[in-house]
């Protein structure tokens, strides 16, 4: 039986613009009515978002909730302020963003895509609703990023995910209906290359380890992930005209992933509950178009 998303409390990390902000628009269509949105630094378009979100969906309180998705004791504080706000949790999305001060590219890549260079040489710095932590490198360049930009990539990708739901199981299992965890992942996890090759490498252990999480800690959690590509938010736009266009005509549908598409991906498996340990790859066939 499908499971009923009216009332549930969902808190998305990263959850105040790009990806994240459109999951929190379906959400709250699909009857959630605690929505918790995580942000990194940038207050004010979290702000906005739950301000819109009160106003658009009859019933809905929105919270906004500062924390560094690569810190494990933010994690812990944003499940701990969603709980006290709306009296218990059902639903994360792992969605989140590391800020770093350093120059970053806004979206892994498959193989040769991942070279393409940002459009300014300043690039701009990772943004919340992204998919996790990067730097744009050279994929096969194995001395191209420091072990702190590795350290960065596992803390967020893997760590911090980890940190989210080892905080949250006693809440699930208190549940009725136990919790759902959904990670937003992506094709560079599935693929050799990406923005950068520890982005690729912590991606395709962040989906082993949402395998060994569903193994272990059922039945009353339920934990997917979904696998983007090039979604066009304000941090996809950031690459060259030309590198999205070849994208799309690599794409089997020759499209980007549309992110209204994307972000309905997650509430359809946070309504399946015959589902645990499963990737979603939506990417509009850019990924098995170049297997």
């Amino acid at each position: 039986m499908p499971y009923d998303l009216k009332g549930r409390t969902v808190l998305i990390t990263g959850g105040s613009r790009g990806l994240g902000a459109e999951i929190a628009h379906h959400f709250a269509a699909a009857g959630c009515t605690g929505i918790a949105l995580n942000y990194a630094t940038r207050e004010q378009p979290a702000v906005e978002l739950a301000k819109k979100l009160e106003t658009d969906f009859a019933g809905v309180k929105a919270v906004t909730i500062q924390g560094d998705a690569g810190v494990l004791a933010d994690c812990v504080k944003c499940v701990r302020e969603t709980i006290e706000a709306f009296g218990g949790l059902d639903i994360i999305i792992g969605n989140a963003v590391r800020l770093s001060s350093d120059s970053t590219t806004p979206h892994p890549l498959p193989v040769a895509e991942a070279q393409a260079p940002p459009k300014t040489e300043q690039d701009t710095l990772t943004r919340d609703g992204a998919q996790g932590w990067t730097k744009f490198s050279t994929f096969g360049d194995l001395d191209a990023l420091p072990e702190e930009d590795w350290d960065k990539c596992w803390a967020v990708n893997v760590k911090g995910q980890m940190a989210l739901l080892r905080e949250a199981m006693p809440t699930f299992n208190a549940n009725p209906e136990g919790g759902v965890f959904i990670i937003t992942s992506s094709i560079a996890g599935v693929s050799l290359g990406g923005s950068s090759m520890p982005y690729s490498v912590t991606k395709a252990a962040q989906l082993h380890l949402m395998k060994c999480m569903a193994q272990t800690q059922g039945p009353k959690v339920r934990i997917n992930a979904v696998l983007p590509g090039l979604l066009l938010t304000d941090w996809g736009n950031l690459y060259p005209p030309e590198a999205i266009k070849n994208l799309k005509e690599r794409a089997v549908l020759k499209d980007v992933t549309d992110l209204s598409d994307c972000a309905d991906a997650y509430v359809m498996i946070a309504r399946n509950t015959s589902m645990t340990g499963q990737s979603v790859q939506i990417d509009a066939g850019l990924n098995v178009a170049n297997m």
